[in-house]
């Protein structure tokens, strides 16, 4: 399987069949928090980056992390990634370190993957 790049709520079906192809439980994910689109799958983060540069994204607006979708909603992203890693945007650290950055994550995740009330089984 490729990385897929989503605008609009992505097909349960899809969503499975990417974490069976990568990691069984997770599906690595790298979210550009302007334009509201997540690319995902693949084996490494900056795959997905590079993915979402080519197509129209700025590096300052993307993050990465992983997504479980098994898990309960409050613990299905997990906001760690290498490409993470920018001193210069006062995130030193794998982690996202910025609430607000956090959020806007997580709500486009809601929106395009699966929302609280969703479960993928």
């Amino acid at each position: 399987m490729e990385i897929f790049i989503v605008s609009d709520k992505i097909d349960k079906t899809i969503l499975r069949d990417l974490c069976d192809a990568w990691f069984g439980q997770m599906v690595k994910i790298v979210v550009d928090i302007e334009r509201e689109i997540i690319a995902l799958g693949g084996q490494l983060h900056a795959d997905a980056e590079y993915l979402l540069i080519q197509h129209g994204s700025r590096q300052v607006d993307v993050w990465g992390a992983n997504y479980y979708p098994f898990n309960a909603p409050a613990k299905r992203i997990e906001y760690t990634a290498l490409i993470n890693i920018r001193p210069h945007q006062e995130n030193p650290a794998m982690e996202i370190a910025s609430g607000t950055i956090k959020k806007r994550v997580e709500s486009i995740v809601k929106k395009l993957l699966l929302a609280d009330d969703e479960e993928l089984v």
